[in-house]
């Protein structure tokens, strides 16, 4: 049938159904899911909901996006079906005495990102077989190849008394074939799918269960720990899933400058701590990384 989403056997749609049941519900955090065919970007339908006082826990998942947005305003899109493009949202900074969730301070939430990459490198390891690894800050990386993006958007509380949000969005190439991927970035890696990784499964309603399950664990355990990286593990896990660390970069500035040397950690804050020719380490909190060797 014309237009019918089973036309492509290797891609067939998610079942909304059946993720609204495995994934909402008074023990995890997503309060409602929401699947549509397509829309431009699922950040900034959601970003729009939080504007207009949606609570915490919506997730939006779109089969197509046809205006999705990366970091630093590049584009995000794929073929219908063929990936998974999803955005949540969250209020860090309301406390939820039902779940021991004190609020947390507004100075952790550039961690959330990182916690994003942490939960989606993990289901991706445990789904799809593959040695997936991040590139900090946030994306996925499959033996060099980038295969995942991660953008946060915070949004200003619209009422008072109302808490500010921040929405993640995840976008995953999972079936799109060598003729499907999108140009690379100038100087960044070369983009690849699950599929042509060599994935041991590409089905997508398990990965993004798994996903979105991830996320909600982390996402617990940054919340019971009041945003603390070290006492929730997160900043143990990120810095044994990141595969910038020890690698000589070189990091592009917003400024336009450029900070050469060897990566050696991530702070508290998020930062990634480049120690530079002279000795001298150097925070970043924003840039591009390049990947010297």
């Amino acid at each position: 049938m014309p237009g019918s989403p089973y036309t492509d056997l290797d891609r067939p749609p998610l079942d909304a159904r059946r993720l609204e049941r495995a994934l909402t519900g008074p023990a995890g955090p997503w309060r409602r899911f929401e699947l549509v065919t397509e829309t431009g970007s699922t950040n900034a339908d959601v970003v729009a909901a939080a504007r207009a006082g949606e609570p915490a826990g919506l997730v939006l998942a779109a089969e197509r996006q046809t205006a999705g947005r990366g970091r630093r305003g590049r584009g995000w899109e794929s073929p219908a079906r063929a990936g998974i493009a999803t955005s949540v949202l969250l209020r860090p900074g309301e406390a939820e005495p039902d779940r021991d969730w004190p609020a947390a301070p507004p100075s952790g939430y550039g961690w959330l990102p990182l916690l994003a990459g942490v939960a989606l490198t993990e289901a991706v390891r445990r789904l799809a077989e593959l040695d997936a690894g991040l590139k900090w800050p946030n994306d996925l990386l499959l033996a060099g190849r980038k295969a995942a993006g991660i953008l946060a958007e915070a949004v200003p509380a619209g009422e008072p008394g109302e808490p500010p949000a921040v929405v993640l969005g995840v976008g995953l190439n999972v079936t799109l074939r060598a003729t499907e991927l999108p140009e690379p970035v100038a100087g960044g890696p070369p983009p690849t799918s699950l599929a042509l990784a060599g994935a041991a499964a590409t089905d997508r309603d398990p990965l993004l269960r798994a996903l979105l399950r991830g996320l909600a664990g982390w996402y617990d355990r940054w919340r019971l720990a009041g945003g603390d990286v070290e006492a929730s593990g997160l900043r143990a896990a990120y810095l044994e899933h990141c595969v910038t660390l020890g690698r000589p970069v070189r990091v592009l500035l917003p400024s336009g400058a450029e900070l050469t040397g060897t990566a050696r950690t991530v702070d508290r804050e998020g930062m990634l701590v480049v120690t530079t020719a002279d000795g001298v380490d150097r925070p970043v909190a924003a840039g591009d990384v390049l990947h010297l060797r």
